[in-house]
């Protein structure tokens, strides 16, 4: 004969519940995850559903167009005003962009090539010389040494021009005309000089300062520029 201990029917009650509870908790793991999102026993963590960016009030082409704009003015220029919310965006891609130039800035070999250039006169212009009853320009074959990309640089120069819109400098005598005008290597001025400036410095290579409300929508407009 087997001597059992005497249970108070609370204490009782409370052992039933515990057991069934444990084995509602195997039953559940067996099953999988719709078991599991029934019992109320074992907990589950939602899922985070925050946007992982801004979206400006546009659609996706529109805003990747204006963030692109936006930074290739930042660049080059060296500050912007904006809207706060806007700067916070243009300095991800921004840092980004300069934190490759930093790292890939003396990834290269340099080379000599032979080139043929123009020969101009004591005026500055062309000489040209009569060739079969044509007159055609007369060209002297210099060395020049050029600077060819690593993979890993030109790589970065082609993810930079993903990004970079072109830029065309028009003198100021000249403005609204095409003569004169010298298209900016972006990515050459980001390599040169924005990269050495910052070689020593990790991260951090833009800064935001408030300017205060906008009149009509009351926006905070800010000056984002670079350290």
């Amino acid at each position: 004969m087997v001597c059992r201990p005497e249970v108070s029917p609370g204490r009782r009650d409370e052992i039933i519940h515990y057991a069934k509870a444990r084995l509602y908790v195997g039953f559940a793991e067996q099953q999988g995850s719709k078991t599991e999102q029934a019992c109320p026993v074992v907990p589950r963590m939602e899922e985070n559903k925050m946007a992982k960016y801004r979206k400006l009030g546009r659609t996706s082409d529109q805003r990747k167009a204006l963030l692109r704009n936006q930074v290739t003015n930042l660049l080059y220029h060296g500050k912007i005003f904006t809207t706060e919310a806007r700067a916070k965006e243009i300095r991800k891609i921004a840092e980004g962009l300069i934190a490759m130039a930093v790292r890939e800035r003396d990834n290269y070999d340099t080379m000599t090539v032979t080139a043929k250039v123009p020969k101009k006169d004591a005026n500055g212009k062309r000489v040209k010389e009569v060739v079969d009853g044509k007159k055609r320009t007369v060209y002297d074959e210099v060395q020049k040494e050029i600077a060819k990309d690593r993979p890993s640089r030109l790589h970065a120069r082609r993810q930079m021009l993903k990004v970079l819109y072109p830029i065309t400098e028009v003198p100021a005598k000249n403005a609204g005309k095409k003569k004169n005008t010298k298209e900016v290597d972006m990515p050459k001025k980001l390599f040169e000089e924005i990269a050495p400036k910052y070689a020593n410095r990790n991260g951090g290579y833009t800064r935001i300062v408030k300017v205060g409300p906008r009149k009509g929508d009351g926006a905070m407009v800010v000056l984002i520029e670079l350290v």
